[in-house]
């Protein structure tokens, strides 16, 4: 006869612990070192810079924080035209830069094969070599004698380039014309990468389904493979456009004084003539302007539904 006490007693339900508080501090310990470096080399940086754009003297006197705000002002007004330069050839280039990185990167996601590391690695073949010496590399390239002028001159496209102020007579170089190729050139990887991963990203399905609907390719390309890619155009075109406005080597070594961008005169600013609060000044109005462009842009193309 089995008795109560004969019965084995239940296991214990073991009740879930509260995680420890050292554990959801993890997260937390992991950010540290980011943010540490953003602060000692982003944001101490930044306020310094603001302080001195703010500052009066010389560098024989020394500078004083006097809360001069009007050298913003000075500072606009002196070189509002390689502002409105920078935007122009900045703009210039992405566009190109999509013009002719978009084929390429459809061509390494859909049709590349097994030679599709291979065209990656020749994308990014440019930045093992000095940007100084690629930027150089195009005044050969766009020589007087050299072989690009010689064709653009027996195609007389040089004739309608010269109509619109882009070249000067026979001659590229030294011309806006040569900065943004410059431009182009040196930033068209950072377009074709975020393109390519936007466009590998989108099934191959979809297409198969458009062409089941009766979509011409055209229209694929249009109603389903452009709009998902978008996240990628976005990506790309900022990458592009925001180092391209404040690059100043490319409009050194191909342009001319006719040519410079308002990275040239932060430069000169900086390096030659001493006036820190001036370059301070035209930094500060640089990344302001960009942020509101890059504002704008990224609202207007609704890339948030996408995402």
């Amino acid at each position: 006869m089995t008795t109560v006490t004969d019965i084995p007693a239940a296991p214990a339900v073991k009740t879930a612990r509260p995680p420890r508080k050292r554990g959801r501090l993890v997260p937390y310990w992991l950010l540290l070192p980011g943010l540490l470096w953003l602060v000692v080399f982003f944001a101490l940086p930044m306020v310094y810079q603001a302080s001195t754009s703010i500052q009066t003297g010389s560098l024989e006197d020394g500078f004083k924080v006097t809360w001069h705000f009007a050298t913003y002002w000075d500072a606009l007004g002196d070189y509002w035209p390689q502002f409105l330069r920078s935007v122009l050839y900045a703009g210039a280039a992405t566009i190109l830069c999509l013009a002719l990185g978009y084929p390429l990167a459809y061509l390494i996601a859909f049709r590349a094969g097994r030679w599709r590391n291979v065209v990656l690695i020749l994308v990014i073949a440019p930045f093992f070599t000095s940007f100084l010496i690629r930027t150089l590399a195009w005044k050969t390239i766009l020589s007087d004698s050299g072989p690009v002028v010689s064709t653009l001159n027996t195609l007389h496209i040089l004739d309608v380039t010269s109509w619109i102020g882009m070249t000067d007579g026979d001659r590229v170089l030294a011309t806006p014309l040569a900065v943004i190729c410059g431009l182009t050139y040196n930033f068209l990887p950072f377009m074709i990468l975020p393109l390519y991963t936007s466009l590998e990203r989108i099934d191959g399905r979809l297409h198969e389904a458009a062409g089941d609907l009766y979509a011409t390719p055209a229209t694929t390309f249009r109603k389903v493979t452009f709009p998902l890619s978008m996240p990628g155009v976005v990506s790309g075109t900022l990458l592009t456009f925001i180092p391209a406005a404040g690059d100043y080597v490319n409009a050194d070594l191909l342009g001319s004084t006719d040519t410079r961008m308002v990275g040239n005169v932060i430069q000169t600013q900086f390096l030659r003539i001493l006036d820190y609060p001036t370059a301070a000044a035209l930094s500060f109005i640089l990344m302001a302007a960009i942020l509101i462009m890059v504002t704008v842009y990224i609202r207007r193309s609704g890339t948030e539904d996408l995402v």
